[in-house]
């Protein structure tokens, strides 16, 4: 009875269970959750449609919005910070839809990278090497690929000492240094206006005085900004964006320069990129549910009209186990990456071996760490 009256119904014993990170419903009848990286379906039930919209009405007039046939799609989050969507009829064609990506209240650590086996421990030595070193960076991979989950552990490598602007769409970043301010987009209001984009923020932050500027996503024209503040003496930025490969997130951010629509050519465009972007770093669900980086490749210049890249390290899929364990081994291309000299130039010290060996012997890395 208190959770009808106070809580999300149904929905409130998977919001408490700290496994669940994903609870997805499909109409009334169907609840699924995402455990462990894989979906499952619940036997929990709503009553009928109309129980379903009296809680989604519930979640997002306690933020000032309303969903109904004039606006029947709505973005909204939760006091503990979990983003919800919801979207009805007539655009949802069998019934009121609500997704839930729930927000964690433990902040991982890159131990728990090493723990859940996403990398090994050279990668995660160089990746905080990068963000001391303040390389730019751009996390790239698919929906529920673990991007945010890494932009949260690799802001957490920023010194203490620099003051942190965040932009982000929804706030999902648990940022734990003294100095940080974050700024969140709004969307419109009832009269569709007084949105305030994240292009808006990320204008607004340069003139915050930043030293990192942390944009949770880049979706739109807010990347040209996002770039030419990298240019501009903001470096040692981190941000995210929806691609495949590092490959595609490169023309993506092309893609994305275009929408601001300044006309610019595209090797302009290209030398923009090649000039603000130093790391990538491509992070993928597998088939079992884990999350693996799955790339770390390096941003090298122009040739003529196209970017240049190198990869540093990379997962070699082997296969899959009987349990359906995905099978592979993280090895260094033995490529030693351009920015190796400012990393030495920022007192971080970072073997040879680590770029040398196909094959990294972890007790002989760490012995010579």
């Amino acid at each position: 009875m208190l959770d009808e009256i106070f809580g999300l119904g149904p929905l409130e014993p998977l919001m408490k269970d700290p496994q669940v990170s994903d609870i997805l419903v499909n109409t009334w009848k169907n609840v699924f959750i995402e455990r462990h990286g894989k979906l499952e379906h619940t036997d929990i039930r709503f009553q009928d449609d109309r129980h379903l919209l009296q809680v989604i009405d519930r979640i997002v007039s306690g933020v000032g919005r309303r969903i109904d046939d004039s606006s029947p799609m709505v973005d909204a989050r939760l006091a503990d910070g979990s983003r919800v969507n919801a979207i009805i009829k007539p655009l949802s064609l069998d019934g009121p839809h609500l997704s839930i990506r729930k927000f964690r209240r433990d902040a991982l650590s890159g131990e728990d990278l090493l723990r859940t086996e996403s990398l090994n421990e050279p990668m995660l030595e160089l990746l905080k090497g990068v963000v001391k070193a303040r390389l730019n960076v751009l996390i790239s991979g698919g929906t529920g690929a673990g991007k945010t989950t890494l932009l949260n552990i690799m802001s957490s490598f920023i010194p203490a000492d620099e003051r942190i602007v965040t932009i982000e769409d929804s706030a999902e970043l648990q940022l734990r240094q003294p100095h940080v301010v974050r700024l969140e987009t709004r969307p419109p209001n009832i009269e569709g206006e007084g949105a305030i984009p994240q292009r808006m923020l990320v204008i607004n932050a340069l003139r915050m005085r930043p030293d990192r500027i942390v944009l949770g996503e880049c979706r739109g024209s807010e990347a040209v900004d996002m770039l030419q503040a990298m240019n501009t003496g903001h470096d040692g930025s981190l941000t995210t964006l929806h691609a495949n490969t590092p490959r595609d997130a490169l023309s993506r951010l092309e893609t994305m320069i275009a929408m601001a629509s300044l006309n610019l050519p595209e090797r302009a465009m290209r030398q923009q990129i090649a000039s603000a972007i130093q790391v990538i770093i491509q992070v993928a669900r597998m088939g079992d549910g884990t999350r693996k980086v799955t790339q770390i490749s390096e941003v090298v210049g122009m040739e003529g009209e196209v970017i240049t890249m190198q990869d540093i390290f990379m997962f070699e899929r082997q296969g899959t186990a009987e349990n359906g364990k995905v099978l592979g081994r993280y090895r260094a291309t033995g490529i030693r990456p351009k920015f190796a000299d400012r990393l030495q130039s920022y007192g971080i010290k970072v073997g040879s071996m680590l770029f040398e060996n196909t094959e990294i012997d972890m007790p002989a890395f760490r012995e010579r760490r």
